[in-house]
């Protein structure tokens, strides 16, 4: 009796303790309700976010205590939505990640105030517009603000001073405007903020001056970034009263006056940025700022003066740029052995004499005197350096071949090196560098600063990816290993890497995982050697292991298993006929279709094509002599380009991507698509495709004349004259337009640029590469609204910050391409974007003097080419920074054709057309002109005798 009562005591104990669980598992129901009113508006949610109690069911991204939810991290889920009043219903709340999901667009309600336990705030890289609104000054447990890279308008609200714990403040990147607000009396302002660390207000529309008062000795501030906005006034001393300062950027504003003296003051100061503004007076001397490793300084008014004999005192030192700051005498030669120094930019200014760099510099060390007075050079013949002296009068007559006098361009660029033996892995999958195949997470580091300007020197990435690993590891992440690769300085002067981040348990990631890496990587919880603060965009995840609904009752999986074992019976009795047909049902399968195997799932709806031949990959194996070496003719990150002979006879060019590549096969499917159905002379042409055995293989036309960014290098293969680059701009042009205005419906190309323009035997130039083409459909409303896709350098700003696509997307890349045709000058060099140099060098200059400079040697004289200064104009209006204001590519195709037959007219009309060699007996149209049986390679006339009509 007393065991059964014991019995009964100990399932009475059991029960009660389940029901005590069920109800701590319950979610409360205020949060159930705020989250159940996201589900119903919100799409492209978690496909476990099922049942009634999201704590209880482990809703992904959602992390709960004590009933309530106290995190919700949702970063790079493609999530759209516009409605977020809910949100403030989960009082209880401390993490709000929703970082990387472009489709949520709307405006911040005020009734955010309502999240009194709120400590991190992250919303970087969404598609936010409006004000901040002034209630967020009222969340005192905020620490960690980031709504970089939105399209926040209206002033910064005041009351965010009120908010005493905050270390991070970060609003970069928005369109917000007005001043920087101060405090008055009893109303708060930033300068209330005396624990923030960081302080990150970049690429705004911020007016007025910065108040002496935003800064005092009280305050922890580490970082001061406020680079690209429309400051003016002097810079505040106050400035140097903050004791643990280490970055300062204050460059692209319009601030005046003097230096304060007192930034000596500064003893922990890594990074001065003061470049592009109107400053004057003495150039600041920085003697005892031992800590610096980069001083800008370039484009100010500064007093003339020598080459300050303090630089040669800073050891730390690894670049300086101090270009157009009327700098003048001989450069001292101590200044080349500063140990570090890696980058010397004194450009655009009066330096003369004799240059001595004598023998104590580093290898890696690139020297930048281009457009000064510099006659003469020690060491001509036995330097090691990267020296450009273009523009000097060393440089005139007989010394311009020197190589010092090239312009300098260098292809080079780090990735994270790969110890693996020859190995392939199938489908999208990537290799690791500790050689496993599997789906990366893939995205974008952008960095506020660097202290360096090396970006071949591998051990600074290396360095990086190693502090990323460990706090992966740390923090409980399942990541296998990191690759970078592209680093690139862009318009902004802010690095940024491409990464890929393997996963270590599966091979792919789960949407918890991914949503931790992102938040871990914009909350910056860890501090990196030799790089600046960061943020992190991704461009979604393709492969999510979670991705697929399960069920977890046991009724289902039982019927499961007992249904499964008679399928197994029947399986293997159907499998012997089968198994005799396999072979001839798979060759007519792939001949049939040859997307049998195409993932829906992963990459979207069969290709659906128009004419494009099918290959086997044994017909592309043999063609290419088993891929051989010498059949290469190019490469680049999405893997080889083979030149081929296809049995009938024709010449062709097979793009192989390679596994790990960054084209996966969405852009396989994007490019065979739109090619199948384009057909344009300027368009490169589609013969066919291979997708077999885990290959994505495209086959073009071949065009035997190569890019036009080789054709603009230090040692083209093509001498490109003057009508004929207006040519090759004409085609250019006129594929584009093709594109905009007579496909249906319409393409945005996504990644124009001189690399993806190609020359074929007569020099015409045809438009390739549609990997990230988009197409512009009636209900688009004129954009596209898509994760940031591009080159940098050639990048849309407008696209870059709204995120909505436009045919003046390309319209802008095309303006970089045509400064590109007239300077031959790469679009970034040595952080100087050609929009920008072009830009301030038409400003300072009255008559085009200065603008003739900038002019390929190579071309002629720029004041005899006719029609430079409009094509230039037209390359301005093209890259705009607002894209109504630019010319749709029709328009330019009318103002490059009216240049040309202008700069033709005056070619022959110079030249003896009436000598006895020509006479006056053939009638040629300007139409001859625009025609490539009118010129050789050269762009030199070869018809007989003409008039010209």
């Amino acid at each position: 009796m007393l065991e059964l009562m014991g019995s009964r005591s100990h399932i009475f104990l059991l029960i009660f303790v389940s029901q005590i669980l069920a109800i701590l598992g319950q979610t409360n129901s205020n949060d159930a309700t705020a989250l159940f009113a996201i589900k119903s508006s919100w799409n492209n949610l978690p496909p476990n976010w099922e049942g009634s109690d999201p704590c209880g069911s482990s809703w992904a991204g959602i992390i709960c205590t004590n009933s309530r939810i106290t995190s919700i991290k949702l970063s790079g889920m493609g999530l759209e939505g516009n409605q977020f009043g809910d949100l403030s219903s989960l009082t209880a709340l401390q993490i709000l990640d929703l970082s990387n999901n472009v489709g949520l667009k709307g405006t911040l309600s005020p009734s955010i105030g309502n999240l009194k336990n709120l400590t991190t705030l992250i919303l970087v890289g969404c598609s936010f517009f409006g004000p901040i609104p002034e209630s967020i000054g009222s969340l005192q447990q905020l620490v960690f603000i980031s709504l970089t890279s939105n399209s926040f308008t209206g002033p910064i609200p005041p009351s965010i001073g009120n908010l005493s714990k905050l270390s991070w403040l970060d609003l970069s990147d928005n369109k917000i405007s007005g001043t920087i607000p101060i405090s008055r009396g009893s109303e708060p302002g930033l300068d209330w903020l005396v624990n923030t660390r960081h302080l990150h207000l970049s690429k705004n529309q911020l007016s007025g001056p910065i108040q002496s008062r935003l800064f005092s000795p009280t305050m922890k501030l580490i970082h001061v970034i406020l680079d690209h906005n429309k400051l003016i006034g002097d810079i505040p001393e106050s400035l140097g009263s903050l004791p643990n300062l280490e970055i300062l950027r204050l460059d692209w504003n319009s601030l005046n006056g003097p230096v304060p003296s007192n930034l000596t003051m500064l003893q922990s100061l890594n990074e001065l940025y003061l470049s592009n503004n109107n400053l004057n007076g003495s150039i600041p001397d920085l003697t005892g700022m031992n800590f610096l490793s980069y001083v800008g300084m370039s484009n100010n008014s500064f007093n003339p003066s020598d080459v300050p004999k303090w630089l040669t005192n800073l050891t730390s030192l690894k670049t300086i740029y101090m270009e157009n700051t009327t700098l003048q005498g001989q450069i001292p030669v101590e200044l080349f052995s500063l140990p570090n120094l890696e980058t010397i930019g004194l450009a655009n200014n009066k330096l003369n004499g004799t240059l001595d760099i004598g023998t104590g510099y580093g290898n890696n060390l690139t020297l930048d005197l281009r457009n000064n007075s510099i006659q003469n050079f020690t060491q001509k013949a036995e330097y090691n350096m990267n020296i450009s002296l273009t523009g000097n009068p060393i440089c005139d007559g007989a010394g311009a071949t020197a190589r010092y006098c090239a312009v300098q361009i260098s292809n080079d660029s780090f990735s994270s090196p790969q110890s693996c033996p020859a190995m392939s892995c199938n489908s999208d999958k990537a290799l690791s560098p500790t050689c496993k195949c599997s789906f990366p997470y893939t995205g974008t580091l952008h960095f506020f600063s660097l202290s360096f300007s090396n970006l071949e020197n591998s051990s600074y990435f290396t360095t990086l990816a190693g502090s990323m690993m460990s706090a992966f590891l740390s923090n409980g992440l399942p990541v296998d290993s990191v690759s970078l690769s592209d680093p690139t300085i862009d318009i902004y002067l802010y690095l940024q890497i491409e990464a890929q981040i393997f996963p270590s348990t599966q091979d792919s990631f789960n949407r918890t995982s991914t949503s931790s890496i992102g938040y871990l990587l914009n909350r910056n919880p860890f501090q990196l050697q030799f790089f600046g603060p960061f943020f992190f965009t991704s461009e979604g995840y393709c492969c999510f292991a979670d991705g697929k609904k399960k069920s977890s009752h046991t009724g289902i999986i039982i019927g499961a298993s007992v249904g499964g074992a008679v399928l197994v019976l029947l399986t293997l009795c159907a499998g012997l006929y089968a198994f005799r047909q396999r072979n001839i049902a798979k060759r007519a399968g792939h001949s049939s279709n040859p997307f049998e195997s195409w993932d829906r799932d992963k990459s979207g709806a069969v290709p659906q094509l128009k004419g494009a031949r099918w290959f086997s990959f044994e017909e592309i194996r043999k063609c290419t002599n088993n891929f051989s070496e010498s059949n290469c003719i190019g490469s680049g990150g999405y893997g080889k380009v083979y030149k081929a002979t296809l049995t009938a006879g024709e010449v062709v060019a097979i793009k192989r991507a390679q596994h790990g590549s960054m084209q996966g096969a969405f852009e396989f499917k994007t490019e065979i698509e739109l090619l199948s159905r384009i057909h344009h002379k300027n368009v490169v042409n589609l013969v066919g495709f291979c997708y077999e055995q885990g290959e994505q293989m495209l086959v073009y036309e071949y065009i035997p004349k190569g890019t036009l960014r080789e054709s603009l290098s230090v040692k083209p293969k093509l001498q490109l004259e003057w009508t004929r680059r207006l040519r090759i701009a004409l085609d250019a042009a006129r594929g584009l337009a093709y594109l905009h205005e007579l496909a249906d419906p319409p393409i945005i190309h996504r990644d124009v640029k001189s690399n993806n323009i190609l020359l074929d035997d007569h020099l015409t130039a045809k438009v390739a590469d549609f990997g990230l083409s988009k197409l512009l459909r009636d209900d688009d409303k004129g954009h596209v609204t898509t994760q940031v896709k591009g080159t940098l350098g050639y990048l849309d700003p407008e696209y870059y910050m709204s995120q909505q696509l436009t045919e003046k997307s390309d319209v802008y890349s095309f303006g970089v391409v045509l400064l590109e045709l007239i300077t031959a000058r790469a679009p970034i060099e040595r952080g100087k974007h050609i929009v920008r140099l072009v830009a301030e060098t038409i400003f300072d200059s009255e008559d085009n003097s200065k603008l003739y400079q900038l002019i390929d040697p190579r071309i002629g004289p720029g004041s005899k080419l006719e029609g430079v200064d409009r094509l230039c104009t037209l390359a301005m209006r093209c890259v705009n920074e607002s894209g109504a204001e630019r010319p749709s590519m029709g328009e330019a195709v009318k103002e490059i054709e009216s240049i040309l037959e202008l700069a033709s007219l005056s070619k022959y009309t110079e030249e003896d057309l009436t000598s006895t060699s020509y006479g006056d007996t053939t009638q040629v149209s300007l139409d001859d002109f625009y025609n490539d049986k009118a010129f050789d390679y050269s762009g030199k006339y070869t018809s007989g005798g003409m008039n010209i009509t």
